[in-house]
């Protein structure tokens, strides 16, 4: 959500509690059910604040209040005592200072909007809404860092959307990369939209030291989250699974990325395709060597990497069991063998499992934060119950 649509919708929220104080006041048709006494009183009193005359009409309200001896003209002078606040910006009353502030965000008046919480604070009107808008304007004079310090002040433990896309946004421009990190984490895992997973993995790629295993993981876990939207994201994701030997999983990729047109169909990407299919076909005829060679290894890591490449080829339940043989053998990349662990029980929709196995890599940073990365997708509505990119059941393209 952009910051825009934050204030829009904040500003929104807080004119509406101001126009329903306006709109509430005293008609002539309620009359029937006040003294004239009172009612005399209060119709001068609208005219005098559609004059903006509010100090006389205030005097007129206050005439009829003393007047007043029924519930029906307690309820009367009440409306016009809002019409007026309202109207006048009293910030003495809690309507009139939520209106003189509404009007100060919605016409951008973001040092009046920061001023205008003392007469919030003392009129008991600074509720969670107007704490938000605050903290948009410190955004909107370009002081994300007091921005920043507002919300952890004045909403700390909120999880509302707006209040992270908020600080995460204050956070990019103080360049805190560690608090845009926290903020992305807790938006994604509350709502699993796209677009916070896209900021998140950003920040991924941009990780110093990051090898090309853990890019792969990366563009794994944006065809994951509804990311991987373009013809170089497409193309870049296969390319690395053939550099890396998951053949069957590039060949899948690029299958999908014909199919929903995100991959253009042209010269190029098709020798893309053939390269995967071919290595693909070859590495399926080498699998029962390479499953022996795995299995008489003293070491599990070739299990490990055997069954990554399952996973890849859509077989999952028997990725998890190929895994779960080479963690048995002790493998020398302990952490990798435990993400793969999670990756393949993601892929068989079995999140919980998955959740555990990735909560248990240690090690590595690198490899911690893709494995964090991968929890968040286990415990997120955006995680699948298949893997990222599932080969194709039809014919083959050529």
């Amino acid at each position: 959500m952009s910051v825009h649509k934050l204030r829009a919708a904040a500003t929104a929220l807080l004119l509406g509690t101001a126009v329903l104080g306006a709109g509430a006041a005293f008609h002539p048709a309620q009359a029937q059910s006040v003294s004239a006494a009172v009612g005399g009183p209060l119709n001068e009193a609208k005219s005098l604040v559609a004059s903006k005359r509010f100090s006389e009409a205030k005097a007129k309200v206050d005439a009829a209040a003393a007047a007043a001896k029924t519930p029906a003209e307690n309820a009367a002078v009440k409306q016009m005592k809002d019409y007026l606040a309202v109207s006048s910006g009293d910030t003495s009353t809690g309507l009139g200072a939520k209106a003189k502030f509404a009007n100060d965000a919605n016409a951008g008046r973001w040092r009046d909007v920061i001023a205008d919480a003392d007469a919030l604070r003392k009129t008991g009107a600074l509720d969670a809404q107007s704490h938000l808008v605050i903290a948009q304007a410190y955004y909107s004079l370009n002081d994300p860092k007091n921005c920043m310090s507002y919300i952890r002040t004045n909403l700390r433990g909120s999880g509302s959307e707006s209040v992270l896309a908020l600080l995460q946004r204050c956070a990019y421009d103080a360049g805190d990369e560690v608090t845009q990190r926290q903020s992305l984490e807790q938006l994604v895992a509350s709502t699993g939209k796209a677009e916070h997973w896209k900021g998140l993995l950003r920040l991924a790629e941009r990780s110093k030291g990051i090898k090309d295993h853990q890019t792969l993981d990366i563009y794994r876990i944006k065809a994951l989250t509804g990311n991987l939207t373009t013809a170089d994201e497409v193309s870049t994701y296969a390319q690395i699974a053939v550099q890396l030997k998951f053949a069957a999983e590039a060949e899948a990729v690029v299958q999908k990325g014909f199919a929903d047109k995100t991959l253009p169909v042209n010269e190029r990407n098709n020798r893309l395709l053939k390269l995967a299919t071919d290595r693909a076909r070859e590495n399926a005829a080498a699998a029962p060597k390479a499953l022996a060679d795995a299995q008489k290894a003293p070491k599990g890591d070739a299990l490990v990497q055997f069954g990554e490449d399952q996973i890849g080829q859509g077989k999952a339940k028997d990725a998890i069991a190929t895994i779960q043989a080479g963690i048995a053998k002790t493998p020398v990349d302990m952490a990798n063998a435990q993400l793969r662990l999670g990756t393949a029980y993601l892929a068989a929709g079995q999140k919980g499992e998955a959740a555990r196995a990735f909560a248990a890599v240690k090690g590595d940073d690198k490899v911690m934060m893709v494995a964090h990365l991968y929890e968040l997708v286990s415990r997120s509505s955006a995680a699948p119950a298949a893997t990222a990119a599932e080969p194709s059941k039809g014919k083959k393209r050529k």
